[in-house]
């Protein structure tokens, strides 16, 4: 049994490789590892923190590393058979709007335009809510405690992405369920069979660009930053690296746009803080999350001993 579930772990963890939904793709990772080596090779002298044994076996990314593997057979077995999907929200969506508003049909736009503007909508909605939930997460303690887990990693390496207390991979589950079908029932409702996306490779065209472009080195330490103006409207990697500092953890908060954080005023620009060559701390600072069994149940210990006090 143990041999056949460590099997499983494998498993399942090779099929992220293979699947163009998951950041682990294979062709994300190589994108990301050659805009990595451009990088590097422009500055020179960042290859010693980045190729640095230091960094790789740290025993933070080492944990991560341990985590990965556990994290889908807890995905499996707790969160999975607890979330509704996108198409059940879609479906009711549908339902109640043609309840309350009978049937309508929208015929002055075309096919293509009809595409272009849900592909659009689904990924401006998807990470409008991202925002928000990344928001929550900081700003209401108890669930603080459960994205404290995230942020305790005192290295980034891409794995770093997968270091998410279950309690938050529920929560984005249900926001990914209820923003995708909220949208998705809308558009079934207005225009029927003629809704669908651009996608390559099965994915959203927005999110897949996003994906090729080096979303891998959000959690690493390659301080990649875009131009002024195009970070007023992207996240760069180097933008979610200052989210994980210990001084700029409240700002950032953006999945790939920046202008929530524009408008909501949490936006730190990573231009200024390389501009004065600010360094930049990582992890928060606690030593509490050193074991997989810390990453698990520390989260609820604090927070019953939390109220316990109270």
């Amino acid at each position: 049994m143990p041999m056949e579930i460590s099997f499983n772990f494998l498993l399942d963890s090779f099929v992220e490789l293979f699947s163009s939904q998951k950041r682990m793709y294979w062709i994300y990772i190589l994108s990301s590892l050659l805009i990595a080596m451009l990088y590097l090779f422009k500055f020179q002298k960042q290859k010693r923190v980045n190729l640095s044994s230091n960094l790789w076996l740290h025993e933070s990314a080492i944990l991560d590393y341990k985590y990965f593997f556990l994290s889908f057979l807890i995905k499996t077995i707790l969160i999975l058979p607890l979330l509704i999907s996108a198409k059940e929200v879609t479906i009711f969506i549908y339902e109640v709007l043609l309840d309350n508003f009978g049937f309508i049909k929208i015929s002055y736009f075309t096919h293509f335009e009809i595409i272009v503007l849900f592909t659009v909508s689904l990924f401006t909605v998807s990470d409008f809510t991202r925002y928000l939930m990344h928001r929550l997460l900081h700003a209401v303690p108890i669930l603080w405690e459960f994205h404290k887990v995230h942020h305790s990693a005192k290295v980034l390496t891409p794995i770093t992405f997968y270091r998410v207390h279950f309690v938050e991979n529920i929560l984005f589950g249900f926001r990914y369920a209820f923003a995708i079908g909220f949208v998705s029932g809308i558009f079934f409702y207005l225009f029927g069979a003629m809704i669908g996306i651009i996608d390559i490779l099965g994915v959203n065209i927005i999110f897949f660009i996003f994906s090729l472009l080096g979303s891998n080195l959000r959690h690493s330490h390659i301080k990649l930053s875009y131009p002024k103006y195009l970070e007023n409207i992207f996240i760069s990697p180097f933008s979610h690296q200052i989210h994980h500092s210990k001084k700029y953890h409240n700002k950032n908060y953006g999945g790939y746009l920046a202008i929530w954080d524009k408008f909501f005023g949490t936006f730190e620009s990573s231009n200024d803080i390389l501009n004065k060559k600010e360094k930049i701390n990582l992890g928060i600072q606690t030593s509490e999350y050193k074991t997989i069994t810390s990453l698990l149940f520390k989260p609820f210990i604090n927070i019953g001993t939390k109220y316990a006090k109270n």
